[in-house]
């Protein structure tokens, strides 16, 4: 099937390339040439496990294109998939300008009959947005479909090739049977193709995200209890993730959630119930609950030196907001590192994929290092913030001799309390006993 894809970011291209994978014809546009001439030549521009395979063996077999010409990309295409950015803007609204900027191109452009699909995560009601912009030009049939992503970072690949579910929204038979084709090879195991009506399937995205938000907000909301009651969250996680009914995953407690999705699709859901003067009174909670998360160990390293902090050194171990991906996106770490240097502190950090970006972001206002262990040169305490795997078995032997104290601040429970205590560390971390060998 030949497919147009519009729109190169995170989703985009993880789409334009999986859908390359089993066989399609795929033409991917941007309207950023110097992105578009590196992608011709082979570079990935994002980081994401397994993707740069695929990509460069489908380029290299001519089913995965790239090009800055609209026209050029839709001419073939039988379903134009649009995967543009919605950023928040002050309200948390989604700014729709890039879609219906592009809606309003295709209705000029198109000559036959398309599947135009919004892939992007957009608010309810943009499904028939997108259908009045491309109508106002267009001059032929045409079908808008609803097709929300639910790729994780760092596991998209997988999340495309073999999803969980696939959710379709869409009123027209002829566009719903053109889907169902498309997606037939991703689900031979079994998993569902369901489809809906185009707001529903606007809204699950919406719903999907807010509550996995709502579900990491409570377990940190247990995991601070825990330590004012002096009860142990990893046995609390176990005792409940046993109930199928609640199930093991997002329950484990850390510094807040982070990155493209969460915070802006929650915010975006928050401002919808508000423009229908609903009260939705659960999503304002996590929203200010997992504000004051991101920095919660900040105040325990203040306390460790007696309130004050000016002078110290702090070895950083993590900036991306999850393992696994270069995404900064509402990092934990940022809001971390923008409160530790007001106080003075100067910080050394190591990140497998992200430090780039932040350098980009905030400069030279930390030190990057080469590896975790040259972070930890001269360093007071070890402070982590993002579970790299890198980071759950390493050297301690070696990570003492560089400490100048024998201190970690775990934002992610790497580590057990035992083994803390018997390899002699202060060791604080969230919702748990504070190992104290100071």
């Amino acid at each position: 099937m030949n497919i147009a894809v519009v729109g190169t970011g995170y989703v985009g291209l993880v789409t334009g390339t999986c859908l390359a994978e089993t066989g399609n014809h795929v033409i991917c546009v941007d309207i950023n040439a110097d992105k578009v001439q590196k992608m011709k030549d082979g570079i990935v521009p994002i980081y994401e496990p397994h993707l740069d395979l695929l990509f460069e063996r489908n380029i290299k077999q001519g089913r995965l294109l790239f090009t800055t010409n609209l026209s050029e990309a839709i001419e073939k295409a039988k379903i134009i998939f649009l995967a543009l950015p919605t950023p928040p803007g002050e309200d948390g609204s989604a700014d729709l300008s890039y879609i219906l900027g592009a809606a309003e191109d295709l209705g000029k452009l198109i000559k036959e009959y398309k599947v135009i699909v919004d892939k992007s995560t957009v608010p309810v009601g943009t499904a028939d947005k997108v259908r009045e912009a491309i109508a106002k030009h267009a001059s032929c049939e045409f079908d808008v479909v609803s097709n929300p992503e639910f790729l994780r970072e760092g596991f998209a690949v997988d999340d495309f090739l073999k999803p969980d579910r696939v959710v379709i929204g869409s009123s027209s038979e002829k566009a719903r049977k053109t889907m169902e084709e498309l997606y037939k090879p991703y689900v031979r195991q079994g998993n569902p193709i369901i489809f809906m009506d185009e707001k529903s399937a606007e809204l699950t995205k919406y719903a999907a995200n807010a509550f996995l938000a709502a579900k990491i907000t409570f377990m940190n909301e247990i995991a601070n209890l825990c330590e004012k009651l002096g009860a142990d969250v990893d046995a609390v996680r176990i005792g409940i993730g046993s109930d199928e009914r609640i199930g093991k995953r997002f329950l484990f407690p850390g510094i807040g959630y982070g990155g493209s999705c969460f915070p802006k699709d929650v915010k975006a859901l928050a401002k919808s119930a508000s423009d229908v003067s609903y009260d939705f009174k659960i999503l304002e909670a996590v929203m200010d609950i997992n504000e004051k998360q991101k920095t919660v160990i900040v105040p325990k390293i203040k306390n460790y030196f007696n309130n004050n902090l000016k002078g110290k050194k702090i070895a950083l171990w993590g900036l991306a907001f999850k393992p696994d991906t270069d995404d900064i996106r509402e990092a934990p770490a940022l809001y971390i590192i923008d409160e530790l240097l007001k106080e003075g502190v100067s910080i050394s950090a190591y990140d497998p994929e992200a430090m780039n970006n932040v350098r980009n972001l905030i400069g030279d206002k930390i030190t990057y290092a080469l590896d975790e262990y040259d972070a930890l040169r001269d360093a007071d305490i070890l402070l982590i913030a993002t579970e790299w795997s890198l980071f759950r078995t390493p050297d301690f032997e070696k990570v003492s001799s560089l400490l100048k104290n024998k201190t970690i601040f775990d934002g992610r429970n790497l580590y057990g309390i035992e083994q803390m205590r018997e390899l002699g560390y202060y060791y604080c971390s969230i919702g748990r006993v504070t190992v104290i060998n100071k």
